[in-house]
């Protein structure tokens, strides 16, 4: 993979590990997650004007994303609210570059080299270490990280293979990123009403539209990434977001950092380092 690639893909893999520690804090995190995904939206309109159309082969794809992305939204607030971080994140962003390994050969026709594929089962393996180290998991929680795992990777083919059909890989993600706010919102009124989702909104816009900013430039590099490289390895590669996580826990969430999480960071360095010199 170019050294020019995996610096954009560790680029995104730092805001996408910002604006998951919004949520995390967050005293709501189910509007905190649509708010986010919202903002992402705003962030896009003004350069669609600038940008071509996808082509119509790719616009089944952007539908089936955003229902997937409201899923993956519902999830990530549900798995938040049942358990430590340091259980849920590991799981969900570990076990999806595993699943997208274990099928890219038949689903896409990808067959990643021996160091390839070395260092995306080394990137994964450093990231389920991480939860070795949770105290506050329960069964709920695991099942909610999983089922969201196997969400990131129906996801991530679904947008790999449209971004690659779209003819642009940043106005894919752009269009992309407009009906997933909308499906989330309509579920916060039903569930909580207009007025709490109206006073969420006025109290906390700052902090969604930051967060929406990163979300949506993570994924889209990602995207890009995948029209240069291997969609299984860019998937490994952008998982590398759970370092950045961790520095962000230890010193603006102020959590404990255990021995298993410095285990972990030199394993998922390690496995950046075989990608790059596969």
């Amino acid at each position: 993979m170019p050294l020019d690639v995996i610096l954009l893909v560790l680029f995104g893999a730092l805001l996408h590990a910002t604006w998951n520690a919004i949520i995390k804090a967050g005293t709501n995190k189910s509007l905190d997650a649509a708010l986010i995904s919202a903002g992402g939206a705003v962030a896009s309109l003004p350069f669609l004007p600038f940008l071509p159309l996808p082509q119509p082969e790719a616009w089944p794809f952007i539908g089936a994303s955003a229902i997937l992305q409201f899923a993956y939204f519902q999830l990530v607030a549900a798995a938040y609210r049942a358990g430590d971080i340091g259980l849920v994140y590991p799981l969900m962003r570990g076990a999806a570059p595993l699943i997208v390994v274990a099928t890219s050969g038949f689903i896409l026709g990808e067959h990643l080299t021996g160091g390839a594929l070395a260092g995306t089962m080394t990137i994964s393996f450093g990231i389920l270490t991480l939860a070795f180290e949770a105290r506050h998991g329960s069964r709920h929680a695991i099942v909610l990280a999983l089922a969201n795992a196997c969400v990131i990777a129906t996801y991530t083919y679904v947008d790999g293979i449209g971004a690659r059909l779209s003819g642009n890989a940043v106005s894919y993600t752009l269009w992309m990123s407009l009906l997933p706010p909308v499906l989330l919102f309509a579920w916060a009124f039903s569930q909580r009403g207009p007025v709490a989702v109206a006073t969420h909104v006025r109290l906390n816009w700052g902090r969604g539209l930051i967060g929406g900013a990163g979300s949506i430039a993570s994924y889209g590099l990602a995207l890009w990434a995948m029209t240069k490289a291997p969609v299984a390895t860019v998937a490994a590669l952008r998982e590398t977001a759970i370092l950045f996580a961790l520095v962000i826990s230890v010193t603006v969430l102020k959590e404990k950092a255990s021995v298993w999480r410095y285990l972990a960071g030199v394993i998922i360095a390690l496995g950046g380092l075989i990608l790059k010199l596969a």
